[in-house]
């Protein structure tokens, strides 16, 4: 007979309030708010909002640095065959050049093309405004959750 192990208990936490949970919707939704103007200004930009998470994670590694498929994957928290793809499309796009990388012939490395350093330029300006706009409210917001933490 296999035993079923029970999942791991959740710890426990203070307890919630109107206004804590009021807190909780608020920030929750400015979340949601935050990633559909990503979303929108991915599109205004040429750019699907995949296209541009992709190359603010490979640009995220460090200007100089390629990173790999797996990388990719990892950072974007998809499965290694849906990475795979993506960087297909980047490659379609011209947003991105596959390279093998010289000390292990293995790996294949993705770079970042003129095409999306400028592209990631302007829709990360914008996002940093955005962000800079909401900035007193998620703040308030996180401290009056993290106090009871």
């Amino acid at each position: 007979m296999i035993k079923k192990s029970s999942p791991p208990s959740l710890p426990r936490s203070p307890t919630m309030d109107e206004k804590d949970y009021a807190a909780l919707a608020s920030f929750r939704r400015s979340l949601r708010d935050f990633l559909a103007f990503s979303e929108q200004a991915a599109r205004r930009a040429g750019l699907t909002p995949q296209h541009h998470q992709a190359i603010l994670a490979i640009r995220g590694f460090g200007s100089e640095k390629a990173i790999t498929v797996g990388d990719l994957a990892r950072h974007l928290l998809i499965k290694h065959h849906t990475a795979v793809g993506l960087a297909d499309r980047l490659v379609r796009a011209k947003l991105v050049v596959r390279t093998v990388d010289a000390h292990d012939r293995r790996r294949v490395l993705l770079t970042l093309t003129a095409k999306a350093d400028r592209a990631l330029k302007q829709l990360s300006s914008t996002h940093r405004s955005e962000i800079r706009r909401n900035a007193p409210q998620l703040i308030r917001l996180l401290r009056h959750l993290s106090k009871k933490l």
